[in-house]
């Protein structure tokens, strides 16, 4: 398994358990989701930091390393950091009058 999928899991994982632990304090507070959840939480924050370490070894891309240390969502950041550029459809961009001109910007 490549290392981008290992953080692309643990990012998932590290974002729905904490969405699963602040739904669970802000409702009925029930221990075994508690003591479930939060590890489960903690693995993947470390996972993710790790990967991260792991990835960016080599590059000199400190953004990715100090996005990834965002408690619940540095995974994600992390990720979207690290992910390569494509090319895909151009953004649009704004003409004089306002409107979205897509060909705008654009050279032959």
């Amino acid at each position: 398994m490549s290392s981008m999928k290992v953080l692309r899991i643990a990012a998932g994982v590290e974002a729905a358990s904490l969405l699963a632990l602040m739904a669970n304090v802000l409702t009925i507070h029930a221990a075994s989701v508690s003591s479930l959840g939060g590890p489960v939480h903690g693995a993947a924050y470390l996972i993710s930091i790790a990967v991260t370490f792991s990835l960016t070894a080599t590059d000199a891309s400190t953004g990715a390393r100090a996005l990834s240390f965002v408690p619940g969502i540095g995974g994600m950041l992390a990720l979207r950091r690290l992910r390569p550029c494509h090319s895909g459809p151009r953004h649009l961009h704004r003409s004089a009058r306002g409107r979205s001109d897509p060909v705008a910007g654009l050279s032959p």
